[in-house]
């Protein structure tokens, strides 16, 4: 399924994996987006798959006239080894009846590459809120079982908020509770196959509405830093909208060209 850029496979043994969910306002994605450019990822390979719709485009991180022309495809794994990262990104959406087969792929690509943890930035409907959830903060997590000893002591620190059980069928007054992320794409399904393949898995996700997302990504990427310290602020000022976050070059296009100056 990955296939390195190199002759030889990197070795990722104690790297943190850090992937979207594709789910609503495609917020999970927008985060990894400022991560690769912000921390200036290497591309160390890709995900030969036939999960995902193909697709196919210029470099979304283009500094230059010399790299704008490198082509990028669906899903591509970038590393910063001096931070023990490695960055998934996923460009398309899953074809009907894929979305369970790739997860089941992805871990197993996760569990031989021994890495350290798996981190899943996603977001979930904003309307299915219930009133506890209005009054309080909109980001929440999730935790698979294996790596509960390992960082709940941190986040408890942190004062996060845990994602909370719902009905599993709202309309049924007496239906058992469960978790529910209703738009958050394969984040569910990943979290089902960590907690069974004892995969240590940490899920980020915000509550938002389809839009213009980028505040939701940048809150997101922020909540991670505030665990994971990814990037430190800018000079004395420690406050979240001082971190030197890095738009990449493709986000001029996020909302189309622009209206021809012809129409008027």
């Amino acid at each position: 399924m990955f296939v390195p850029c190199g002759e030889a496979a990197p070795d990722l043994a104690g790297f943190t994996l850090l992937m979207p969910a594709v789910s609503v306002g495609n917020v999970g994605q927008l985060a990894i987006d400022l991560i690769i450019s912000t921390l200036n990822m290497c591309k160390i390979g890709y995900f030969y798959t036939d999960c995902l719709v193909p697709m196919v485009g210029n470099n979304p991180y283009a500094t230059s006239e010399e790299n704008s022309t490198e082509l990028s495809i669906n899903a591509e794994v970038y590393s910063l080894p001096s931070k023990k990262l490695v960055a998934l990104q996923l460009r398309s959406v899953f074809i009907k009846y894929k979305s369970k087969p790739f997860c089941e792929k992805l871990l197993s690509w996760v569990k031989s590459s021994n890495c350290a943890k798996v981190v899943i930035l996603s977001s979930t409907h904003s309307y299915h809120r219930n009133d506890l959830q209005l009054r309080s903060t909109p980001f929440r997590y999730l935790l698979t079982p294996s790596v509960q000893k390992s960082v709940q002591n941190k986040i408890k620190s942190l004062n996060w908020e845990e994602m909370e059980k719902s009905q599993c069928i709202p309309e049924i007054s007496d239906s058992e509770f469960c978790i529910r992320i209703p738009g958050g794409g394969i984040t569910k399904t990943l979290y089902d196959e960590g907690c069974l393949k004892e995969i240590p898995m940490v899920i980020l996700l915000k509550f938002v509405s389809e839009g213009d997302n980028i505040p939701d990504a940048l809150g997101l990427v922020e909540y991670l830093n505030e665990w994971l310290q990814i990037i430190k602020p800018c000079g004395e000022d420690s406050t979240a909208s001082a971190l030197p976050w890095k738009i990449p070059s493709s986000w001029r296009l996020l909302f189309g060209s622009g209206l021809p100056p012809a129409l008027f």
